[in-house]
């Protein structure tokens, strides 16, 4: 599984606040689902954003469900706009049991999930995770307004890019 989950992913092709709420987060990387499909990487196919689950007559919706073509399984993701808390492994550990009696196909192998965070202490994810059966993961995402250095002297500015549309628009 280290292997198939990234850590961290870099949301740079969404703009939305630092103090933003999970549900913008979520409607950002919906209106931008090609650009999330390709940092999550090969074999992902959305499944649904706020997926419902009725557990016991009560309702639960899951952030988002993809299914990994190459590993044959559903990938539940929960994104989270704070610090990694241990209760969400537990939370995330419900929604992989509920997926795999009610949802998976029985040729399937079993559901992975992944709680991304705004941050994480690795200790802290250790312990929650450590005696949990279900795979399930513990990423960070990053939003960046920034070029990364190996780029930063590659491309124009933005106040160069205004500079040329100035330029173009008035000659």
């Amino acid at each position: 599984m280290e292997q198939t989950i990234k850590d961290p992913y870099i949301f740079d092709f969404i703009t939305i606040g630092k103090d933003a709420k999970e549900r913008e987060l979520e409607k950002a990387l919906i209106e931008k689902i090609k650009d999330f499909l390709l940092e999550l990487g090969m074999g992902f196919a959305f499944m649904g954003s706020q997926y419902h689950l009725e557990v016991d007559g009560r309702d639960f919706y899951l952030d988002l469900l993809f299914y990994h073509h190459r590993l044959r399984c559903l990938v539940a993701i929960d994104l989270k706009m704070t610090d990694f808390m241990p209760e969400y492994a537990g939370k995330m550990n419900f929604y992989l049991s509920a997926l795999d009696d009610m949802v998976r196909h029985p040729d399937d192998q079993p559901s992975v999930g992944i709680v991304l965070c705004k941050s994480k202490s690795g200790l802290v994810a250790e312990y929650s995770l450590r005696d949990m059966g279900k795979p399930i993961g513990v990423s960070e995402y990053r939003l960046t307004s920034r070029l990364p250095d190996g780029l930063s002297g590659q491309l124009p500015s933005p106040q160069e890019l205004a500079g040329v549309l100035e330029e173009v628009e008035g000659g």
